[in-house]
């Protein structure tokens, strides 16, 4: 089948899905919505209680108490003290302590960048069944990040984790059948796979399954498919998502032809950075009345109000695909 070469298609597969986990309890941004609920339950950031079992030696409170630093937001300090409890949590073998810590390493917070480190806490959790840590050593292997780069052994560890529910693989795994990496090539597979994650909320997913049925790509081409995933992903907050319903809504493709919902969609995107909206709201606005377009802005700025956008963590893992033509 073939691939229109008119859309972009850049496809960004890292795969450190653990910090969200917990993020959604401490960030104004969620995570897409479809995420695994946070590990721990969000505890009181001053627990005395939580601290004297920890100092007890109970791998389970250690963890928490590393929880609380991590909600802080942020200084160095509170990150040595989270990777200082978390390292004793993990010494006992408390798998969401491993992943976490594994984390820590792989990017470099409160200790040195260190990925062998990190792989082997990954690992560690991976043997567990924890299905972000598998994710995640897929991840390593993709990248070649303390192992020899193996995409024939990314893949084995994403269709672990996928098939464990693990969303951010099921998306990860799609794209490698996409591009034919470690699997043979098949977008019947991409599109399973993208579904499986869509389905459960996730963005990313949700745009290349949208990509798929708006370019006919392993699936039967659908226009109206296509605008229901992408309008999915929109409406969560992802400003890429966002200027593509908008060009959807200016096309008439999927959706009834609609410059209001059009403008309405990309300022919403270019409220969130999204810099390729500007651009066609420039095209755009000579088309409209002055009425049309006061009317387009007050929604955009309503949709600001009620939709949050998508996790900046989300972003650093998200496959990327634009329906908007270069």
């Amino acid at each position: 089948m073939r691939v229109n070469s008119r859309v972009l298609f850049a496809v960004t597969l890292t795969a450190t899905s653990w910090f969200y986990t917990f993020a959604r309890t401490t960030s104004s941004r969620p995570l897409y919505n479809g995420k695994p609920t946070p590990i721990v339950s969000p505890l009181p950031a001053q627990s005395p209680t939580i601290a004297e079992r920890a100092r007890q030696g109970d791998a389970k409170a250690q963890y928490q108490l590393a929880l609380t630093y991590i909600r802080r937001n942020s200084a160095s300090a509170d990150d040595k003290q989270a990777v200082e409890w978390l390292r004793k949590a993990a010494e006992q073998d408390f798998p969401e302590a491993e992943v976490a810590l594994g984390y820590f390493y792989e990017h470099g917070r409160g200790v040195r960048r260190d990925y062998r480190q990190a792989r082997f806490n990954y690992e560690a959790a991976a043997n567990h069944g924890v299905a972000i840590a598998e994710n995640n050593v897929g991840g390593m292997y993709q990248r070649g990040e303390g192992v020899h780069k193996d995409l024939r052994k990314a893949a084995e560890w994403y269709q672990k984790a996928a098939d464990h529910g693990e969303v951010t693989a099921q998306c990860n795994l799609g794209s490698l059948y996409f591009r034919g990496q470690g699997v043979g090539r098949d977008y019947a597979q991409a599109a399973f796979w993208f579904r499986r994650a869509a389905e459960h909320g996730f963005s990313p997913a949700q745009q290349n399954l949208a990509w798929m049925y708006y370019t006919g790509t392993g699936v039967a081409l659908d226009f109206s498919e296509a605008a229901r995933w992408i309008r999915s992903a929109a409406e969560q907050g992802d400003a890429r998502a966002q200027v593509d319903l908008g060009y959807l809504y200016e096309q008439g493709k999927g959706v009834s032809l609609d410059y209001v919902q059009a403008y309405t969609w990309y300022q919403a995107a270019l409220d969130r950075g999204e810099h390729r909206a500007a651009q066609q709201i420039d095209k755009l606005s000579p088309r409209m009345t002055s009425k049309q377009i006061h009317e387009a802005k007050a929604a955009a700025d309503q949709l600001s109000r009620t939709v949050p956008p998508t996790s900046a963590f989300a972003s650093s893992e998200s496959l990327g695909i634009a329906l908007l033509p270069k």
